[in-house]
This record gives C-alpha cells, sequence and structure tokens, in this order.
C-alpha cells in the first residue's frame, strides 16, 4: 500500500503546554505489560503537533476550542499506530473503527463507565456558529462507521436550525458550493477570512455532534447555529437552545472575561434555572497563559466562568487493556485546560462550601473548573468532518482513497461529552442549578467521580520543543504562576483544573435529593441575613434573574430563605419615577407565618447615611415554602438605593437590595 499523508500546514496551536505526568507514564508501562505480543503501542506525543480549528477571537467574539492533532512523521501519517490505547495492528493502517484515529464510542463508554442510553427522552443542544452544510452527513457517516443508532432529520433525533430557531434559513455559508467558491477568494480578502473562519467551525460542530451522540446515543441531537462568532449572536441562539426544549446545552467556545459585567451576565441566556448548560474551560491554561493574544492573559474563560453553568476543564486520559481507565492527569502540553479565579463572578454557594476552598485561592470568587474529561488532543476522538481539514488522500493498489476523519481534542471534546453524561442521569431533575448537584453528590458519594490528584494547568516558563510543542515543565513548576494554590494545581478533594473530578459513571451527575438553595444572583452573598443587590438593568427578553438565596434551614422558628424581584418588576424598575405599585417579588419561607413588608430607602441626613422606611408597609399570610406579593401604593420611586425587607413574626427577616436609576 502506497501512502501521500502530508499534513496540511500548521497553524500555531495555543502555547500552553507540559510534559506526560509521571504517573501516566508508569501506568502505560502496566498497560502494555498485560497486552498481547502482537499489539502495537501509541506513538509518542512527539510524533504530533496540534492545530487549533479557530483563531483567538477578537474582542465581543469568541473562539471555538477544538483542537486537532496532526501527525507530524510517517508512521503517524500511515496510521499503523494507534492512539491513546494499546492495540492489535496486524502491521496494517487502522481504520476509525479500530481506532486508528482516536478514541471510537466504546473506548470512552468503558473508561468513563458509561450507559449508552439514558434513563428518560433527552435533548441535547449544540451552540455554535456559521452554518455547517454536511454537519447531518457527517453524523450519518459517523454512526455508520461505529454502528451506532442512526440519527437524522427524518427518524427526527437530528435538527439543525439557526439562531432563532428556525429550519431552512441557515446563516453562511448556507451550502458546499458557497463554501468553496468562498475558499477560492483572494487571501486576505474578507470572503476568504469568513470561508476559513466557518470551516474551522465546521470542524468544531462535528466534533460537537458526534461527542454527544457518541456518549448518549438514544439523545436526540439539536444544533443551534449563531450567525457569527460574536456573543450577542452566539447568546441567541443560545436563548434558542432553551426555548426550543433542550434539556443539556453545550457551549465548546469562549473568551475572555475582560470588560463582562456581572449584572448583564445574570440576566443572560446562560442563566436558564434547570437546563443544564456545560461550558468549555478553555484550552489555554490557568488564566489563559499561553494565548497568542496578551490583552487575553489573566482571565479565565466565559461563559464557562458564569456561577450558573457547569464549567468543565480539560484532562489527558490515559486507557489500559481494552480500554479501561488507566490514569487521568491535569492535561497540560498541547494545549493546557483552561481554568483560573473569575475577576467578575462570585463562587456560588456550592462552590464556596466544599472541604478545603480556602486552598483554592480564589476567596469569594468563581472558581473554574467545576468538572473535567478527556481533552488532550493525544487522546482525542476520531471525528469524520468533510473538510479539507480532515481530508486525507492513500491509495491501495491502483485504487485511490480519501479519508475525511481526523482526531480531535480539546475542552470544545469535554463539554459535549459531559453534558451527554447529564443526559444520560436525566438531566437536571428539576434542579435550578446542575452543578449544584454535582457537588452534592461528590460529598456524598466520593467513589462516583475519579478524583484527579497529578498535574497542573499552570505556566510553563521554559522554551517550548517544535513542532510537538511540548517542554519539560513538571508540575510544580507549572503551579508557580497560581502560587501553588489549588486553583492551578490538582490534589485531593476539589481543585480548579479538574473541579470535583472526571466521570465514573453517572451517579454524580443525577439530580440531588432534597431542599435545594436558589441560584446565585448579582451582588449575592450566599450567607444568611446578608443583603443582595439586583441592578435594574434591562435583561434579555425571555431572561429570568434569580432571586437571593441561601441553603434551607433547620427547623425552628420561621425565616425567609430565599428573597428576589421579579423579572417583570426588573424590567419595570427600569424607568424614570416607576410606581411603588411595580415592586413584585418571590420569597421562600421556611414555615407558615405572618409576614411584614417594608421598603426604606437610601438617604442621607445631617451628614449621616440611613434607611428611611416608607409607607405604607404591608403585611400578608405566608405558606410553607414559595410566595410571591407585590407592594401598593400610588407613590412613585425616585433614584437611589431601597431595601425591601420580610419580616416573620418571632421569625428570621432577610432584605435584598435594588436601584432605580
Amino acid at each position: 500500500m502506497a501512502t501521500d499523508l502530508t499534513p496540511p500546514t500548521l497553524r500555531r496551536a495555543p502555547r500552553a503546554f507540559g510534559v506526560f505526568a509521571g504517573v501516566l507514564a508508569t501506568a502505560l508501562c502496566g498497560a502494555l505489560a498485560g497486552e498481547a505480543s502482537a499489539a502495537t503501542a501509541p506513538l509518542p506525543r512527539s510524533s504530533y503537533g496540534v492545530r487549533a480549528a479557530c483563531a483567538e477571537p477578537a474582542p465581543g467574539s469568541a473562539g471555538c476550542l477544538a483542537l486537532q492533532l496532526v501527525p507530524l512523521t510517517a508512521q503517524a501519517r500511515a496510521r499503523t499506530h494507534p492512539l491513546g490505547i494499546t492495540r492489535s495492528t496486524a502491521g496494517r493502517a487502522l481504520s476509525a473503527a479500530a481506532g486508528g484515529y482516536g478514541l471510537r464510542p466504546q473506548d470512552l463508554h468503558t473508561a468513563y463507565q458509561l450507559p449508552t442510553t439514558a434513563v428518560s427522552q433527552q435533548t441535547i443542544a449544540l451552540v455554535d456558529a456559521y452554518n455547517d452544510p454536511t454537519a447531518e452527513a457527517d453524523l450519518k457517516a459517523y454512526d455508520e462507521e461505529f454502528s451506532l443508532p442512526a440519527c437524522t432529520t427524518a427518524n427526527g433525533c437530528f435538527s439543525q436550525v439557526n439562531q432563532r430557531g428556525e429550519t431552512g434559513s441557515p446563516p453562511f455559508p448556507a451550502s458546499v458550493p458557497i463554501l468553496e467558491a468562498a475558499r477560492e477568494a483572494p487571501p486576505g480578502s474578507e470572503a476568504a477570512e469568513e470561508a476559513e473562519e466557518a470551516t474551522g467551525w465546521g470542524l468544531e460542530i462535528s466534533l460537537d455532534i458526534q461527542a454527544a451522540h457518541a456518549t448518549c446515543q438514544s439523545c436526540k441531537i439539536l444544533l443551534v447555529e449563531a450567525n457569527s462568532p460574536r456573543f450577542e449572536d452566539l447568546e441567541a441562539a443560545e436563548a434558542s437552545a432553551s426555548r426550543l426544549g433542550a434539556q443539556e446545552v453545550s457551549n465548546s467556545w469562549g473568551g475572555p472575561e475582560r470588560g463582562l459585567k456581572e449584572s448583564t451576565v445574570i440576566a443572560s441566556a446562560f442563566n436558564r434555572p434547570g437546563t443544564v448548560i456545560t461550558a468549555s474551560a478553555g484550552d489555554t491554561g490557568y488564566l489563559s497563559w499561553g494565548a497568542a493574544n496578551p490583552e487575553a492573559r489573566g482571565y479565565a474563560e466565559f461563559p464557562a466562568s458564569s456561577p450558573s453553568v457547569v464549567a468543565v476543564g480539560g484532562t489527558r486520559l490515559l486507557l489500559g487493556t481494552g480500554a479501561s481507565w488507566a490514569a487521568e492527569t491535569v492535561w497540560n502540553g498541547n494545549g493546557a485546560g483552561g481554568g483560573g479565579c473569575s475577576v467578575v463572578f462570585k463562587a456560588p454557594p456550592w462552590q464556596q462550601n466544599v472541604a478545603g476552598w480556602s486552598a483554592v485561592g480564589c476567596a469569594g470568587k468563581r472558581a473554574v473548573a467545576d468538572v473535567a474529561a478527556d481533552a488532550d488532543p493525544y487522546s482525542g476522538i476520531a471525528v469524520h468532518d468533510t473538510s479539507p481539514e480532515c481530508e486525507t488522500h492513500w491509495e491501495e493498489g491502483a485504487v485511490k482513497h480519501v479519508d475525511h476523519w481526523c482526531t480531535v481534542g480539546g475542552t470544545s471534546l469535554a463539554s459535549p461529552l459531559v453534558a451527554a453524561v447529564y443526559a444520560l442521569a436525566g438531566g437536571a431533575g428539576g434542579v435550578s442549578y446542575p452543578a449544584r448537584s454535582l457537588y452534592r453528590n461528590s460529598a456524598g458519594a466520593p467513589g462516583s467521580l475519579h478524583d484527579i490528584t497529578v498535574g497542573s494547568n499552570g505556566a510553563c516558563a521554559t522554551p517550548f520543543e517544535e513542532p510537538s510543542m511540548l517542554s519539560s515543565c513538571t508540575a510544580s513548576a507549572e503551579a508557580q504562576s497560581c502560587t501553588s494554590h489549588a486553583v492551578c494545581l490538582a490534589g485531593s478533594g476539589y481543585d480548579g483544573p479538574t473541579g470535583v473530578g472526571t466521570p465514573q459513571g453517572i451517579a454524580a451527575f443525577a439530580p440531588a435529593t432534597g431542599a435545594e438553595p436558589e441560584p446565585v444572583g448579582e451582588g449575592e452573598e450566599g450567607a444568611e441575613g446578608r443583603e443582595t443587590t439586583h441592578h435594574t438593568s434591562t435583561p434579555p427578553a425571555g431572561s429570568y434573574v434569580p432571586p437571593a438565596a441561601v441553603p434551607p434551614a433547620p427547623i425552628g422558628p420561621p425565616r425567609i430563605l430565599s428573597l428576589g424581584l421579579t423579572l417583570r418588576a426588573v424590567i419595570a424598575l427600569n424607568r424614570r419615577h416607576p410606581r411603588v405599585s411595580l415592586v413584585s417579588f418571590t420569597f421562600t419561607i421556611s414555615s407558615g407565618a405572618s409576614v411584614r413588608v417594608s421598603l426604606a430607602k437610601h438617604v442621607r441626613r445631617h451628614r449621616r447615611v440611613l434607611w428611611s422606611t416608607m409607607r405604607p408597609g404591608l403585611t400578608l399570610n405566608a405558606l410553607s415554602g414559595r410566595n410571591g406579593a407585590r407592594l401598593s401604593g400610588r407613590g412613585v420611586l425616585s433614584a437611589g438605593t431601597y431595601r425591601l425587607t420580610l419580616s416573620p413574626l418571632h421569625g428570621v427577616a432577610r432584605s435584598t437590595l435594588f436601584q432605580i436609576g
């Protein structure tokens, strides 16, 4: 068999790269010893480079996080050696089904001990930019290669819509001929650049769809395509995914937090109580230290940094005999799993309550990630994509062949994989913020996750070795960038790079039972008796602003467990001199009681700042659980800061702040 498998020109991959941890080398030796003598081991990591599917994003835009593994040696290009696991090869090239292009669906299921079907019907949405005109055809080829159940438009399993949720009116490129024509435009032209960007997102789309379907084979797949990678377009697509009934939404893209405001995000499409929303933590390491653009460094990736989503970090997965889980470490080298302390968002209560939180190093700020999964391109999955990026020409005798398979990793793989694991477990199951279930289950059943204790996603100061971009950094050297805090250094229990761990079955992803604390709102402290703030900037239509919350109280005097303005009130109060009667709110009380409601304004009198209570007040009889009410009166509210307080008779009061003007 003659081969001509020269890789396309490499684009520079993200600059965040360390070496394989010693524990993995030990595990690999053990795995090889257990294999038959005819088995062939994977080639070394230095036989491959990586290529980012998407360029780093411009301000106001997101970049996709798919990383393609590119063979650099003749053996790697000939596919005579498998990837990620020792396999029997009989001295010939391996097909995708035989494991020649990366991990297969059965490898993921064996490694993470996952079922193939969900406990109930689930729909997984993949939010991406641009249109992939061959998405369904690529999924069909993938399913046929691995003998998976067909997932097509005809059988109702696959849907492809634009950012408004419409079929039949896709964004650019509407068809393959349109994309091919744009590729022929003069280099550097707007048309050529848009075609290159759309092609990269096309590979991302193939990865997202195929990773989700490989993991949950009974799930429906909904592809929602934004007009562009700009955040406003992606957020519109995000809203459509939830509106169309997706129980899980995966986002394999992101950008730096720079310039974000917490109040805007709290009212955004990424805050959808009752929906599992996963987001990739990034591919350029702790606080994006490996980003090519210096302005992106120093920030965690958004939307992964939002406290309302499940942030998914990246690991390096090593498989043993029969694709069993052998070892896993933090991914750093040929890319690096993202993470870090948010500079915008506060940590939700369920994260601050983990054992050893003070050692993480984020104080009260949100830490990324919550959970992790395979992301190293070297242990990436086989992906079918009809594009030049995945095109391989080879000959067998006088017959010429063209393959459209390639190996893809990055946290773009980890996010849809985790979203599908949630789907296998039945979705959110009525829990407003499913990350809470993950933290609670991991504490109650530690064996339900692989606790990743080796590695760091911190910066590496030593030179990189071209073209594989490997380095000689140790985990301790990498962790110096975060002063060896757990936010970038793996250890027992929670850590920033891998969160609470990686899947080991679906038990950790099942909905947590018992009373549930409400979501973290903007300005919320997550502790009883503290005031919370809701700004009244107008959120997008259909958005939900969560109320303030604390964990449920033990039996005793009645207490207000949560309090917040309704969305209608937030919108109505965003005007000059709104009426008092527009102040509507919801609250949860531990037991039925008579509740006194008062509204006070922050004023300055005689050089003193104090709260001036407005009259009349309101008294209502509240039932145990969730209640709703509004203030009465014909007065108007002038500009300033107001405090709404609910005081149960003989119980524990709670307040929330809001602003007018």
